[in-house]
């Protein structure tokens, strides 16, 4: 199913009696099955979360679509290398743990639908993804069906998770959260802030859709703020200093304003920026529930709106936010004609 690299291949014992090839980087086989967790797809977050717990002391099998990548980071950790799910499922110790840190949709249906065979009574599955909170609650209910656990985490953090920690909020059953804890507790900025079992399957990515409407409406503000200052031509202002201003001591200093005082001390006018502001299934998740509940929503509805109005040609406000996306997660700004 994946094309395996040139490493030597190392011998896994399995159940049965079987032996499969794996390839990884251990010193010895002995030790390799002693895992209990596994990470399926190594993004930006999955990827530092191997890294993260590597750096815990923590070793895991991993797995991704591009056995390259798996490769890679597994010879850089010290991790355990599966060119299938088929070799990560059987590298591990029952009862195994499987993270996945999947797009929403059919790359996570497809994983579970090829996952759920070779898993066994009593193993546990997480979606670390961004998924909607009804689809965890669909999945708990298909994997219950087989004695298997589930549970759903919303993982905050971005590319800074590696240094910083994640925050992490996760549904699931007392039995899963117990099972979690010592991973929550690595990969959570220390080991009792930043990690939270917000109650049963579902809830998790639930917290973590409110949280990023949340974030919706706080990027926009910003962005907003900035584009009325930077209109204001009879002042001259200097964006980046008044950044910088406020993040000491103002009420309105965060993290987002850390963000923007950065990009704003290389190149105030953004001019090569793009105004495109992408949007995640978690921002429309977010103003659809609030539309089901009747609860009232505008910031985050509007600011919702407005990414869609940037993708339609918008203006400076837009480049911010943009660049604001790029700060925390990573993810790609598109340039000016290009």
């Amino acid at each position: 199913m994946r094309m395996r690299s040139a490493r030597p291949i190392m011998q896994c014992p399995v159940e049965a009696g079987r032996r499969i090839a794996v390839t990884g980087k251990y010193s010895s086989p002995q030790e390799g099955a002693s895992m209990e967790f596994g990470i399926v797809g190594l993004g930006r977050m999955g990827g530092n979360m191997a890294r993260r717990l590597a750096r815990k002391g923590i070793r895991i099998a991993l797995n991704n679509r591009s056995h390259e990548v798996s490769d890679a980071i597994a010879a850089e950790t010290g991790h355990f290398a599966c060119a299938t799910l088929y070799d990560l499922v059987a590298a591990l110790q029952a009862p195994r743990i499987v993270w996945l840190m999947l797009p929403a949709g059919e790359a996570t249906e497809t994983t579970l639908a090829t996952l759920l065979p070779l898993l066994s009574p009593g193993d546990l599955v997480v979606d670390g993804g961004n998924a909607h909170y009804k689809d965890d609650q669909r999945h708990a209910e298909a994997l219950a069906a087989r004695q298997i656990d589930y549970a759903d985490a919303g993982v905050s953090g971005g590319v800074w998770g590696l240094e910083n920690g994640y925050c992490i909020m996760f549904g699931g059953s007392d039995t899963a959260a117990a099972r979690l804890k010592r991973y929550m507790e690595a990969l959570a900025p220390t080991p009792a802030t930043g990690w939270l079992h917000t109650g049963p399957v579902g809830s998790g990515h639930f917290v973590k859709m409110v949280h990023n409407g949340i974030e919706y409406g706080m990027m926009q503000a910003f962005a907003e703020g900035f584009a009325l200052m930077r209109n204001k031509h009879e002042f001259d202002l200097d964006l980046a200093e008044i950044a910088e201003l406020w993040r000491h001591g103002s009420v309105v200093r965060s993290w987002l304003l850390d963000l923007s005082a950065d990009f704003l001390a290389q190149d105030q006018a953004l001019a090569s920026i793009e105004p495109f502001v992408a949007d995640s299934g978690e921002g429309r998740w977010t103003a659809l529930e609030a539309i089901e509940q009747g609860i009232p929503a505008p910031v985050m509805s509007l600011a919702l709106m407005m990414r869609f109005a940037s993708q339609r040609g918008n203006d400076y406000a837009a480049k911010i936010l943009a660049k604001m996306r790029q700060g925390f997660g990573g993810h790609a700004v598109r340039e000016e004609g290009k």
